[in-house]
Order: structure tokens, then C-alpha cells, then sequence
């Protein structure tokens, strides 16, 4: 009589020790799951920071050279090296202006901050496009043209079609873009314009262009470092050699 009992009284207790412990298990794994769902909003929201805030290397600039000429006016020859979407440099382009200040100038595309944020593999960046150099003693008018008029820029050879095919239509409807904006938001834009960087260049220093992911240009300089230095003097050596 008092076993069955017993036997009730013990499968009682039992059902109340697992009950207590399946509330608890899923209370504790509730909280977990709600800490690993924060803590992945946490990561995405640091992403999309990053992407917002990510400057890209887009030039390098050196003082391949800088001397008076017979009239005694500083002439400065810069050294202009292009990045391609890779981060692999492009050939190199020379330019000799007056003065040790140069102008560089470009046009910027600006995509919304949305399609930033979301890393869009075609407008996850601003992008720009190198158009004009000029020294400070020089005028606007005088400005030699970084890109060739008419060619395809260097910066879209070798690179996704897509992207290239894209950013190609861009700068060729630069100004409807710029004066339609249901064209402009038909293609993610959100602004557009010419923008510049300009400063003073000494030799034995290197001066690195950067572009935000949804911003304009920015230019920082450090000390030419050992292995630049003597690719540069061998540039310019080769570049002196008299031809036979």
C-alpha cells in the first residue's frame, strides 16, 4: 500500500526536479540566445561604422625632382601613381609644375550612405576620377590633364566588367547626373562634384591620396621610406639614360 505511495510521491517529485530544470535550461538559453543576438547586432553595427568611415588609397605622390631653371624659378617634377580597384599600382605618370605646391584636382561621386552601409559590391565606395594638375604659379588654364581626353582611364583596365562598365557610364553622364536627380537617384547617387587637394611637396617624402567611402579626398605625407627611395632613383636614372 505505502509503495506505490512512495512510487507516486518519488515520480512526483521527479516531474516537479526535471520541470524546474527544463524552465531553468530554456531561461539560461533564452539568455544566451539573446546575448548572441546582441552581440551580432554589435558586429554588424561596427561594420557598417567601418564601411562609413574607410578611407581608400586612390594615389601616391613623390618628388621625383626640384631645381631652379636659368631663370631662377623652382620647378618641381612629381611622380603620380594610380591604384586600381586591387590596390595594385598603375603606371606612372609625370608631371614638372612651377613651385613646390601643386593643385590636383578630380571628380567625386558620392553613393548613398545605404548602399555604403550595406557594402554594395558596385557602390559600396565614393569613387573618383583624377582630372588636372597645376603648380601655384600656374593658372587653372595651364593645368595638364592627368587622364587623356577621350581614352579610357587606366584605372578601369583589368578591373570587374561590371564595375567598369558602370563607373564608365557614370563620368560619361556626369553632368546629367549632376543636373537630374531622378537620374541621379535611378543610379544610387547622392552627390557629385568637383573636389581638389593641393599642398606643398618636398623631396624625400611620400604623399598618399585617400577617398572616404561616402566622402571626398584626403592627402597625409610621411618620410620616403628606403625601398621608395631607391625605386625612385632608379626611375629617374633610367628615365636620363641618352638614348642610342
Amino acid at each position: 500500500m505505502l509503495r506505490p505511495l512512495f512510487k507516486i510521491i518519488g515520480l512526483t517529485i521527479l516531474l516537479i526536479i526535471t520541470s524546474a530544470g527544463v524552465v531553468y535550461y530554456q531561461q539560461q538559453t533564452g539568455a544566451t540566445r539573446q546575448i548572441e543576438k546582441l552581440q551580432d547586432e554589435k558586429r554588424q553595427l561596427e561594420q557598417v561604422v567601418t564601411r562609413l568611415s574607410t578611407e581608400k588609397r586612390v594615389a601616391d605622390i613623390l618628388v621625383s625632382r626640384q631645381e631652379k631653371d636659368a631663370g631662377g624659378k623652382l620647378q618641381t617634377t612629381l611622380l603620380f601613381v594610380e591604384y586600381d580597384k586591387q590596390g595594385n599600382p598603375l603606371p606612372g605618370k609625370s608631371f614638372t609644375i612651377e613651385g613646390n605646391t601643386a593643385h590636383i584636382d578630380a571628380l567625386v561621386i558620392k553613393f548613398d550612405r545605404g548602399l555604403v552601409a550595406e557594402d554594395d559590391p558596385i557602390r559600396g565606395h565614393s569613387i573618383a576620377l583624377f582630372t588636372k594638375i597645376y603648380g601655384e604659379n600656374q593658372a587653372p588654364s595651364q593645368a595638364m590633364m592627368i587622364d587623356t581626353p577621350g581614352r579610357i582611364p587606366d584605372i578601369y583596365r583589368g578591373t570587374d566588367p561590371r564595375i567598369s562598365e558602370f563607373e564608365m557610364s557614370l563620368w560619361n553622364d556626369f553632368w546629367k547626373l549632376y543636373e537630374d536627380e531622378s537620374y541621379r537617384r535611378s543610379k544610387g547617387v547622392r552627390a557629385l562634384g568637383g573636389h581638389g587637394v593641393w599642398g606643398p611637396f618636398q623631396p624625400d617624402r611620400l604623399y598618399t591620396i585617400t577617398i572616404e567611402s561616402d566622402g571626398g579626398l584626403n592627402m597625409t605625407s610621411e618620410p620616403l621610406k628606403g625601398i621608395y627611395r631607391e625605386a625612385l632613383k632608379q626611375r629617374v636614372e633610367a628615365a636620363t639614360q641618352p638614348t642610342t
